[in-house]
C-alpha cells in the first residue's frame, strides 16, 4: 500500500524518558518516532505528572495554548500546557498539567500506595484536556491514538461532546488495549461525573463501575479500531475487537505495522 502523509495525534498516560518503563511507556516513546520517521507528522500529548522534573526535562509553558479552564463537577480547573524535547528523535512532546491535579511526588497512589482518591477526576481532566488542546492547536490529526487506561474517555468524547467539531470531522480513533494495571476502582460517582452534564448516561454504560477492565472495555467500544497490547484478553473485549479494524502490537517493524493499519482504518472513511 503506498504510504499517505497522516496526522497522527498520540495520547499516552505514560512515556519514557520522562516516567519509568513500562508497556506503555515504553511504546509510547519508540511508536511515534517510527511513525514520523515515516514521513508523518506527529504531535504527543501525556499528562504532567509531578515526579516529572521541569528542569532536568526543561520544560517550559506554551503561552499561546494557556486561558482554557475545564469543569468538572461545576468546578473550573484550569489547564496548563507545556512542552519538552526528544532531542535524539526530534521529538515534541505536549504535557497537560494543573496544580490540584498532578503537583504530586507519586503518579497513580501516593507514599502508602493508596490510589488517590481523585484519580477519577484526573481522568476526566486530562482527556477533555487533550481535545480543548487541539482544538485550540488548530490541528487536524488523521488518527487519534490513545494509549492507557488515562486515555480510555477520548473515543466516547470524540463520539459525542465532539462529534460536530471541526477538528475532528475526519479523525479516526484507534484504541491500545494493556493488562490491567490497577485492582481498585474509580468509585461510583465517574460515570456520572464523566458526563460532564452533558452526554447521556447510556454511553458510559461499559465505564460504569470504574475497574481497569471496564475503562478498557470502554475505551475499545467507543474507538474506530483496537490494538491488542495486552496479550490475552477477555471474552468480552474479544468481542467487541472482532467488530471492528484491529491488529496485535509487535515491537518489530513499528513504523510498517502501524503506518499500514492507520492507512487502512483511513481507507475505510472514504
Amino acid at each position: 500500500m503506498a504510504n499517505i502523509k497522516k496526522r497522527i495525534l498520540f495520547v499516552s498516560s505514560e512515556m519514557t524518558p520522562f516516567l519509568n518503563e513500562s508497556p506503555v511507556s515504553t511504546i509510547s516513546r519508540f511508536l511515534p518516532q517510527a511513525i514520523q520517521e515515516k514521513d508523518n507528522e506527529i504531535r504527543v500529548l501525556v499528562p504532567r505528572f509531578g515526579i516529572i522534573n521541569e528542569r532536568r526535562n526543561r520544560l517550559h509553558e506554551v503561552v499561546r495554548l494557556s486561558g482554557i479552564n475545564i469543569s468538572i463537577d461545576d468546578t473550573d480547573n484550569p489547564l496548563l500546557i507545556k512542552v519538552a524535547s526528544i532531542p535524539e528523535a526530534r521529538m515534541q512532546v505536549y504535557f497537560l498539567d494543573n496544580e490540584d491535579y498532578f503537583h504530586r511526588k507519586f503518579v497513580y497512589t501516593d507514599e502508602n500506595n493508596k490510589f488517590f482518591k481523585d484519580n477519577d477526576e484526573r481522568v476526566i481532566f486530562f482527556c477533555k484536556g487533550v481535545l480543548e488542546t487541539v482544538k485550540k492547536l488548530g490541528w487536524s490529526p488523521d488518527i487519534i491514538h490513545c494509549q492507557g487506561w488515562m486515555t480510555s474517555l477520548i473515543p466516547v468524547y470524540l463520539k459525542t461532546l465532539y462529534k460536530d467539531e471541526p477538528v475532528f470531522k475526519n479523525s479516526k480513533v484507534v484504541y491500545s488495549v494493556f493488562k490491567n494495571e490497577f485492582t481498585e476502582n474509580l468509585g461510583k460517582d465517574f460515570a456520572k461525573k464523566a458526563t460532564l452534564n452533558e452526554i447521556a448516561d447510556k454511553h458510559f454504560e461499559t465505564y460504569a463501575n470504574g475497574t481497569n477492565q471496564s475503562l478498557q472495555l470502554g475505551g475499545a467500544q467507543h474507538a474506530d479500531a483496537v490494538v491488542n497490547c495486552a496479550g490475552k484478553v477477555g471474552a468480552d473485549m474479544e468481542k467487541i475487537m472482532k467488530a471492528k479494524p484491529n491488529m496485535v502490537h509487535d515491537n518489530e517493524n513499528l513504523g510498517e505495522l502501524y503506518s499500514d493499519f492507520y492507512e487502512k482504518l483511513m481507507a475505510t472513511a472514504k
